[in-house]
């Protein structure tokens, strides 16, 4: 499957990450008005108009700089804009032409990327017209937004889903990805290893041991998977090592290309904010998903325990609280099996096709008894519902109003469809559109 990866640009404060905060519909980018304060990576995923993409924001990028930060910073961006499928180039519309522009421009063009300018700032008639000078940058196509305030990044992002294409799903003849993921020195590599049957993979205590993604054949349960270990995902607050960078970039990859992600964590740490931001990551990419609590050995427990745990977790997790969890010891082998049963179940389950039939006569009955609420002294009227064509489960309701639906009911529908359908562990999509 081609990357849908999208890395963001520019010279140092030209509003790199406030972008990537309203692309994300995030604040996990630090922003300030001081230069250089994104020195390491910020990943996240964007949904736009039922199309889904990873974008990752990046340092400022300067040339000419012996600063050793801003060259480690520089050679980063390099290899993000390397492995993207299209670069956003971010510059200041209030500002003006810059040469450290020009410097950013010149390095893009030796990589050969598709490139969207993106002229941020742009906050009043004046800056939008002032915004025609950086087509002297080289590049055709210039957007001008205020990402502060959201305005021009609809056109941007119509244009670059349009850019990026249907997400594809993988020929039916490759066989399924489960991808391992997870905070480093949480087990990823013990559980590949335990479940190959073999030391394919380096362990150590060392955080951070793993840097690349690794594929290796596994054979079981009457079928051929793709399991890929992956590098540990962490939050840090200083500049990273390029090598940990580079394998950062690699396992948004190795999930974007997967079907099902065992989600692991460690029993003997709470299920915290970096587990939640990677599970955030792969249900906006629509993976199938099964949460490992590895080192299970390590925790005195009782009768209670694993029910306690389970609850703590999917606490969490909502308002995605249909996962499985599965209590396992890679070093002793317990329940990995069981852990792999649940992810092809997962897969399966993520491959479901409903004839158009069949849930007209499920759900419309459930609707008309539950409608949506009046909005306005408006009445909703869902009228039929199809699944779509996608590489995973979304599904589009027909309604006079589309406009009015809110979240409450959408959430209410999708958890009347998990109750019926079983999407245990999937995320799925609800989308809904006009018809009169």
């Amino acid at each position: 499957m081609p990357s849908r990866l999208v890395s963001i640009v520019g010279r140092p404060n030209v509003g790199k990450s406030t972008l990537f905060n309203r692309l994300t519909e995030s604040r996990s980018a630090i922003t300030d008005a001081s230069a250089g304060t994104t020195r390491d990576r910020h990943y996240g995923s964007v949904l736009w108009n039922g199309r889904s993409f990873t974008v990752i924001d990046t340092g400022g990028y300067v040339s000419g700089s012996e600063d050793v930060f801003e060259s480690q910073i520089n050679r980063q961006v390099r290899e993000a804009v390397k492995q993207s499928a299209v670069v956003l180039f971010v510059v200041d519309a209030a500002a003006g032409l810059n040469p450290l522009d020009e410097a950013v421009a010149d390095m893009l063009r030796t990589e050969g990327r598709p490139v969207i300018v993106v002229a941020n700032k742009a906050d009043d008639y004046r800056t939008l017209q002032s915004s025609a000078e950086f087509y002297a940058l080289g590049f055709d196509k210039i957007f001008s937004v205020a990402a502060i305030s959201g305005s021009g990044t609809g056109d941007l992002l119509d244009y670059l889903v349009d850019l990026l294409g249907a997400e594809e799903a993988e020929p039916p003849t490759e066989f399924p990805r489960i991808t391992v993921v997870g905070r480093p020195n949480v087990g990823k590599s013990s559980i590949v290893n335990a479940l190959l049957g073999e030391e394919k993979h380096i362990v150590t205590p060392v955080a951070g041991t793993t840097r690349d993604s690794i594929d290796s054949h596994f054979r079981g349960f009457g079928m051929d998977f793709i399991l890929v270990d992956t590098a540990g995902l962490r939050k840090k607050g200083r500049a990273m090592e390029d090598i940990e960078f580079y394998s950062v970039l690699r396992t948004i990859q190795s999930i974007e290309r997967s079907d099902v992600c065992l989600l692991v964590t460690d029993a003997r740490e709470e299920f915290g904010q970096q587990e939640l931001n990677i599970l955030r990551l792969l249900e906006k990419n629509h993976k199938g998903v099964v949460i490992l609590v590895n080192k299970w050995d390590l925790v005195e427990k009782d009768t209670r325990t694993t029910d306690l745990y389970r609850r703590q977790i999917l606490g969490r997790t909502a308002p995605f609280t249909d996962i499985p969890v599965v209590f396992t010891s890679a070093v002793r082998r317990q329940r990995l099996l069981k852990a792999f049963e649940e992810a092809l179940a997962v897969y399966n389950r993520r491959q479901q096709k409903f004839k158009t039939s069949e849930l007209n006569a499920t759900l419309l009955p459930i609707i008309e008894e539950n409608p949506p609420p009046a909005i306005k002294g408006k009445y909703i009227r869902i009228k039929y519902i199809t699944q779509l064509a996608t590489p995973y489960p979304s599904f589009a309701f027909f309604c006079n109003l589309p406009q009015y639906v809110r979240e409450p009911y959408k959430r209410f529908l999708e958890n009347k469809m998990r109750e019926l359908f079983d999407f245990h562990g999937v995320p799925i999509e609800l989308f809904f559109r006009a018809k009169s």
